[in-house]
């Protein structure tokens, strides 16, 4: 319950971290950890999406789709809870000045939804290999993870929608975020709601 609990505390407290309007680029490490992690989340969607419609006579889906989605899996579970860590840590900018009130509260909730569902979906994910009788474990780039629920195929049916239901939900929110970027750019008037410099 750590992660929703501190995502509570960001939006009610307003005080962790610390936003100040002055600040014209995110730092550098949390730039980083956006791009790396951005690329992990689609990458991971789209792997996702190929390995499940691929016909299962073809040895690459199992050999090779599924344990790299599994590792990189990991990865952005790891790299998840670094920015989480980061930013706690890191004073931020604030909202442009030009953006409506509902358009800064309507991005904040897309942020912590999205910090927050890119670990919980990977979480669901190992949920389901640790749950599914017939896993073949969870690899990391030469470690194998320890699977640490009990086999049950009812809870990896419910795992396994709850990952690819979150997974889809955390697209349609970057969707959103990208939409709400180019809004800012292209067609507010005038440049002060143009958030894209600060990541990069």
């Amino acid at each position: 319950h750590a992660v929703p609990m501190v995502v509570g505390a960001w939006i009610s407290a307003g005080k962790n971290p610390p936003l100040l309007p002055d600040i014209g680029r995110y730092p550098l490490p949390n730039r980083l950890l956006h791009w790396i992690r951005a690329g992990l989340i689609l990458g991971l969607i789209g792997l996702g999406w190929i390995m499940t419609t691929l016909p299962e006579k073809i040895a690459a889906r199992f050999d090779w789709f599924y344990p790299v989605h599994k590792e990189f899996g990991v990865l952005a579970f790891l790299t998840g809870t670094v920015a989480i860590v980061a930013r706690t840590r890191s004073i931020l900018p604030g909202h442009p000045p030009g953006l409506a009130p509902w358009e800064a509260r309507l991005s904040t909730v897309v942020q912590y939804a999205i910090l927050t569902l890119a670990i919980i979906v990977p979480l669901m994910g190992y949920a389901m290999s640790s749950s599914f009788t017939q896993s073949d474990g969870v690899p990391f780039f030469g470690i194998e993870l320890p699977e640490l629920l009990a086999k049950n195929d009812r809870a990896f049916a419910i795992f396994q929608w709850l990952h690819k239901t979150l997974a889809y939900t955390l697209l349609g929110l970057i969707i959103l975020h990208i939409a709400g970027v180019l809004k800012h750019r292209f067609v507010d008037a005038g440049k002060d709601t143009d958030v894209l410099p600060r990541m990069l």
